[in-house]
């Protein structure tokens, strides 16, 4: 194959074989893995088997494990298995793990005694960041990210899935019956043995019809009337694709805007996540931006008695706006008269106050709607009544910030995004 690059022979020899140190550049993210490995305190941080034992087989080193897990987080590579397979054909994992292969059933078992040790190593790295000054801004993008759960789907139960799985047994032992009438006409040992596996079908049936009436029962007290047998915290979830869905977790993830590096994660509302953010960096005040599906009154409210700063999209559920009228941002305030002015200059001023969904609410309206000419582009009832919330003047300032800062938009939109991008 002249003209072409020649590749070396199978079976040619080398004097001298190449080291693995050769295999790995200087700037490879294993080396910043190993290192960091390598410099914790394992057995402080509650690592099972960190310390060898007298007597028995010899274990793998709780580092070694640590390190693979971390490599397969940071490539995708979640089940034991297939880290298996890498720690056999993959020339970083070679380097990383000093050509050790452990199998699939220490893998799985490193992770299911080690799970609490394994989240304070991820403290320690953020630790890590916070002493290399990678948190300088102290602004955070929050954002929900759903992981798939080992609970399988047919172990997840809602009042419509045991309804269907009811119906689904019910037409099958109908069949079954069936069948055993008409086993009767076969000859005597081949109708034995029919009968026979039959019966047992049946039994079976019937066995998964009494557990679907125990789940049920349990059913009826959950709060949202779901169960997950194998990880009750799962929970049965949408995704993208028409149709499809997924049993697993809705984590809620903050992110650092200037590093792209996580510094909070839990399955809480905004204002927690953002607390621990901040307690994460180390920052006496913080900023926090995310998408318009956190947008909470109570929940911004209370990031601003914390001392954190939220900016974050209202959503668009104008009514109003959607059929070509005026509207909320038509009506502007003042504090002063506590009025609004409506597109036509007239007052709307202060009616009375009740409690709606847990917020103190204030009415305004005009008593001159019905003479007004701009009345068929603002309402079609009596008066254009205005609400507004008593900390009103917090929802404001948020969007004055958002006005004022743009870019804020491209995180508050797409804050997981940031932290995949390159």
């Amino acid at each position: 194959m002249k003209r072409f690059i020649e590749s070396n022979d199978r079976m040619q020899g080398t004097l001298f074989p190449e080291y693995l140190e050769d295999y790995v550049a200087e700037d490879n993210p294993v080396r910043v893995v190993d290192v960091f490995v390598e410099h914790l305190d394992l057995g402080k941080l509650g690592f099972y088997r960190a310390e060898p034992a007298i007597t028995g087989r010899p274990s793998y080193h709780p580092s070694i494990l640590l390190k693979l897990y971390i490599y397969g987080y940071l490539n995708r590579i979640q089940s034991s298995r297939r880290l298996e397979k890498e720690t056999q054909r993959n020339v970083e994992l070679m380097w990383l793990l000093g050509r050790l292969t452990p199998d699939f059933k220490t893998i799985a078992r490193f992770r299911k005694e080690n799970g609490k040790a394994i989240r304070k190593v991820c403290s320690q790295f953020v630790f890590l960041c916070r002493q290399l000054n990678l948190f300088s801004e102290a602004m955070v993008a929050i954002d929900g990210s759903k992981f798939k759960a080992v609970n399988n789907r047919d172990r997840n139960y809602t009042a419509n899935k045991v309804a269907r799985r009811r119906e689904q047994i019910e037409t099958s032992i109908g069949r079954y019956l069936s069948a055993l009438e008409t086993a009767d006409l076969l000859e005597p040992d081949i109708a034995e043995a029919k009968t026979e596996r039959l019966q047992e079908k049946i039994t079976k049936l019937k066995q998964q019809m009494e557990q679907l009436d125990s789940i049920e029962i349990q059913l009826q007290e959950t709060p949202d009337k779901q169960i997950s047998l194998t990880d009750p915290d799962a929970r049965s979830m949408a995704t993208s694709g028409r149709g499809t869905g997924m049993v697993g977790y809705n984590v809620q993830v903050a992110v650092d805007t200037k590093h792209h590096l996580i510094v909070g994660h839990d399955r809480n509302q905004l204002t927690n996540m953002a607390k621990q953010a901040r307690d994460a960096m180390a920052a006496t005040e913080l900023h926090v931006v995310a998408d318009r599906g956190y947008f909470s009154s109570l929940e911004i409210l209370k990031c601003q008695e914390a001392g954190i700063t939220p900016t974050m999209p209202k959503p668009a559920t104008s009514g109003a706006k959607a059929d070509g009228r005026f509207g909320r941002d038509h009506f502007v305030y003042h504090p002063e008269q506590n009025e609004y002015s409506c597109p036509a200059g007239e007052r709307l001023k202060w009616r009375y106050s009740r409690i709606e969904g847990n917020l103190t609410m204030h009415r305004y309206w005009s008593s001159a709607c019905q003479q007004c000419a701009l009345k068929a582009k603002c309402t079609p009832s009596k008066n254009r009544r205005v609400g507004r919330w008593e900390h009103e003047e917090v929802l404001e300032a948020m969007q004055k910030r958002l006005d004022q800062s743009p870019e804020a938009c491209g995180y508050a939109d797409r804050p997981l995004n940031i932290l995949l991008a390159p």
